[in-house]
């Protein structure tokens, strides 16, 4: 018998079919399996990799599916042959999320350069960009928790987010000095650089 850990990955592929209209039910599906890290593997057949947690999320979509008078089909099983081509495809569409929080700190760091040029040491904008810097972090650890096979952009995004800690850690100081609260003021906690916890 083959051990537990020696097993292939089980998958859920979901095969459903909803009415044309209202739109809003077919964008409802399509945005719970996104927010759960599905791959579409043609129009309305998607895939996850099986868990309980997977389970759950997937028989609510098709119960919701059912309520939309849409028809749906869940199968649960090992996929013949290799799995590297669905694990790759799930590193893909990770990867491509990876790229936009990517692009997004590129963002933070010109925003905080423009402000830097310009003087603009004031809290109103250290607590504009304490808030799109949190925004950055929710968005990573929520891509992070779909992300099941370890995407090749994922240590990448992770260190970019610190150099953002890093960076607002830089502006803030400034913004202190510029108050005349002198060097010795503490900063906040939350502005000092700390790594990721570990998921």
């Amino acid at each position: 018998m083959k051990k537990a850990e020696d097993r292939s990955q089980e998958w859920f592929v979901l095969v459903y079919k909803l009415p044309s209209e209202p739109t809003r039910y077919r964008a409802s599906v399509w945005r719970k399996l996104r927010t759960a890290g599905a791959v579409y593997l043609q129009s309305g057949v998607a895939a996850l990799p099986a868990d309980p947690q997977t389970e759950r999320l997937m028989r609510g979509v098709v119960q919701e599916i059912q309520e939309y008078d849409g028809t749906a089909h869940l199968v649960r099983g090992e996929r013949v042959g290799d799995d590297a081509p669905l694990v790759e495809a799930f590193n893909a569409a990770r990867d491509d999320e990876y790229r936009e929080v990517l692009d997004r700190c590129r963002d933070f760091h010109a925003e905080l350069e423009k402000e830097r040029e310009v003087g603009k040491f004031t809290f109103a904008e250290l607590e504009e960009n304490e808030e799109d810097r949190a925004k950055l972090e929710t968005w990573l650890e929520k891509i992070r928790a779909r992300d099941r096979f370890g995407a090749p952009l994922a240590q990448e995004a992770e260190e970019a987010i610190r150099d953002c800690r890093d960076d607002l850690y830089s502006f803030a100081e400034s913004v202190y000095e510029a108050a005349d609260h002198g060097s010795a003021d503490p900063l906040p906690l939350e502005y000092k650089s700390e790594g990721l916890a570990d998921g």
